[in-house]
């Protein structure tokens, strides 16, 4: 409400001075009940401040004379005195923009004087999205006059604004360091700097003869074999049992067992996967199904309260679709329900 004095007090002076004047932007109140999705209350809706001060700033709706009652004009109302549903706000939230239930906080305010005599039409734009208010705006029939210097109320003249425009070299400023400063931190550098250098000298390890003298490592020399699974030296025999025969194994056999070997592997190791699996799924039945909504049989959405409170944080479910009017049957239901107990 102090707002609302200041602005109107300037715009007052601003007339007083010969100025003509245009209030144009959201003042975050619906005037009358066509401009608001619900208005069911009108004695309450009227013994709003706000709507109180709108009804003191602005005319009757129409452009007639004889409706004047304050010194501004709702451009739109007077050019649209009967429309509905003409908002200009909706809640992102309860996604109320589908289905239109929101309320006109944004306008256009002309005096009087200039919008019956420039004012040739005022219009939304509820299909321009990018915010949960969309555009307003006028048509005047007006001419530019060339003036030879800028208007005393321009912003330049504004003390804020009354300088040259800054650059961005204006904010790189050098920073000035202590000589004795800047000296002592350039011996640290240099001191940890031979530090470091005398660390990675040290751990070098200088190659002997006998390394030299090997030449270059083969690549198979790094595979050693597993202590555990000791290798059968090529020099030993194989005992002899009296009747038996033994026969070297083809190199297709090998791969063959090797095959086999590794089927074997794998499918134990589905077998054991399975069972986990299935013990898991025994032992925890997973997240509960969503609940139906009572109204349209839908799955409901999960929210949360954060209204402080003994139930801030709790989760609770609602029906999925956006908000509208009561009476619409595809608009939102009153299904509610706690996600867990309290």
């Amino acid at each position: 409400m102090r707002f609302y004095r200041l602005l109107q007090i300037r715009a007052e002076a601003l007339l007083a001075a010969g100025s003509h004047v245009i209030i144009l932007g959201d003042l975050n109140t619906a005037h009358q009940p066509i401009d608001h999705w619900d208005a069911a209350n009108l004695e309450c809706f009227e013994e709003d401040p706000g709507r109180k001060w709108m009804d003191d700033l602005l005319s009757n709706l129409g452009c007639e004379a004889g409706s004047h009652v304050g010194p501004f004009v709702d451009s739109y109302r007077c050019f649209h005195p009967k429309r509905e549903g003409a908002f200009t706000c909706w809640s992102v939230i309860t996604g109320a923009r589908h289905l239109n239930y929101g309320s006109r906080l944004d306008y256009v305010l002309g005096d009087r004087t200039l919008v019956i005599d420039t004012f040739q039409a005022s219009f939304l734009l509820p299909e321009v999205m990018g915010s949960d208010h969309c555009p307003v705006g006028a048509i005047l029939s007006v001419s530019s006059v060339p003036a030879k210097q800028c208007p005393p109320l321009c912003t330049r003249f504004l003390p804020e604004f009354a300088g040259t425009q800054l650059k961005i070299l204006r904010f790189l400023v050098p920073l000035e360091q202590d000589p004795v400063l800047e000296k002592s931190v350039h011996s640290i550098q240099k001191a940890l700097s031979c530090k470091n250098k005398v660390r990675v000298r040290s751990t070098r390890s200088r190659p002997t003869q006998a390394d030299s003298s090997r030449g270059q490592k083969n690549l198979k020399s790094y595979f050693q074999p597993s202590s555990s699974h000791p290798q059968a030296s090529p020099d030993l025999e194989l005992p002899s049992l009296p009747g038996a025969l033994v026969t070297p194994k083809t190199l297709e056999e090998e791969m063959m067992d090797k095959v086999v070997e590794e089927q074997t592997k794998a499918s134990e190791a589905k077998d054991e996967k399975e069972v986990q699996t299935s013990f898991w799924k025994s032992m925890l039945g997973g997240p509960l199904p969503t609940p139906l909504c009572g109204g349209h049989k839908e799955p409901c959405v999960m929210r949360t309260v954060k209204k402080p409170g003994p139930n801030l944080g709790r989760h609770f479910y609602m029906c999925a679709r956006p908000q509208g009017p009561p009476t619409d049957p595809s608009s939102r239901c009153n299904f509610f329900l706690w996600s867990r107990p309290s």
